[in-house]
């Protein structure tokens, strides 16, 4: 796995979340790691990256807003673009 800092531009704050990119057979996955659990991104068919939340940050029951998950894939778009 390969470690670094995923920058995201999000309400006129710049921020930045420590991530692993992981390589899966033909694809990858990126797991970006929030304060209360993780979110795992993947590309799907058409190129957009889908997020999933793990189940330590479901059960915590703060999830990021769309907004900023959005902006994440807009983040991770731009990087592997």
């Amino acid at each position: 796995m390969d470690d670094f800092e995923l920058p995201v531009t999000f309400s006129g704050q710049e921020l930045s979340f420590p991530a692993q990119l992981a390589q899966l057979g033909y694809t990858y996955r990126v797991t970006v790691q929030l304060a209360d659990g993780q979110l795992v991104f993947e590309p799907d068919e058409e190129r957009n990256w889908r997020a999933v939340a793990d189940e330590t940050l479901l059960a915590s029951g703060k999830l990021p807003s769309a907004a900023l998950v959005a902006a994440m894939a807009e983040s991770l778009q731009f990087i592997f673009s």
